[in-house]
């Protein structure tokens, strides 16, 4: 009994329905919601560090009089911080699931899992539809391309920038959310 034929139907059928997904019609609620949750992620975790803590960034020149040319900057924000924070930021993925508002029949991928400063502050499970793997490997992955291709903009952005974020990436820059009804509050 030859299973190799069936492994590579099975195969080329799973890639034709990733090609549709990444190259023909995106899907606009898992784009949009994974370019939210990358905003949402980044600023919590930034909101985790004692923003008293500075980095020394610069070149570290001497200047003509002996003393070090470097400035300090708040390490939350700092480049450095950024980039390994972002490096990270798709693994949480997994504590998304598809919300349907009960009452306008919106859909986006909310974080359903509470966070330790969450205490006791659970969201209604009635209202999410858990995919098992799929779902939150499918957000991960759309996750892990809009970091690949805006990490650059997005670290750019967080550097500078404390309002208005999610609009900025995600209607502006990627487009991914633009045009959507999707409500303006947290994640």
């Amino acid at each position: 009994m030859n299973m190799a034929p069936w492994i590579i139907q099975i195969a080329l059928v799973a890639m034709s329905i990733l090609t549709e997904t990444t190259e023909g019609k995106k899907d606009t609620v898992l784009y949009c919601s994974a370019c939210r949750a990358i905003v949402d992620e980044l600023n919590y975790s930034i909101s985790q560090i004692d923003p008293k803590k500075t980095i020394h960034v610069g070149g570290f020149r001497l200047n003509p009089d002996g003393s070090l040319t470097d400035k300090k900057v708040p390490l939350a924000r700092s480049e450095a911080n950024l980039s390994e924070l972002l490096d990270g930021v798709c693994g949480s993925m997994s504590d998304y699931a598809l919300h349907v508002d009960p009452d306008t029949k919106i859909k986006q991928y909310k974080r359903f899992a509470p966070r330790s400063s969450d205490a006791g502050d659970f969201p209604d499970f009635n209202n999410f539809k858990f995919d098992g793997p799929e779902g939150s490997n499918a957000l991960k992955f759309v996750c892990e391309s809009i970091v690949e291709e805006f990490e650059d903009y997005i670290i750019s952005l967080f550097a500078k920038e404390t309002d208005h974020v999610v609009d900025k990436l995600c209607n502006e820059v990627s487009d991914h959310c633009k045009g959507t009804k999707f409500q303006s509050d947290e994640l």
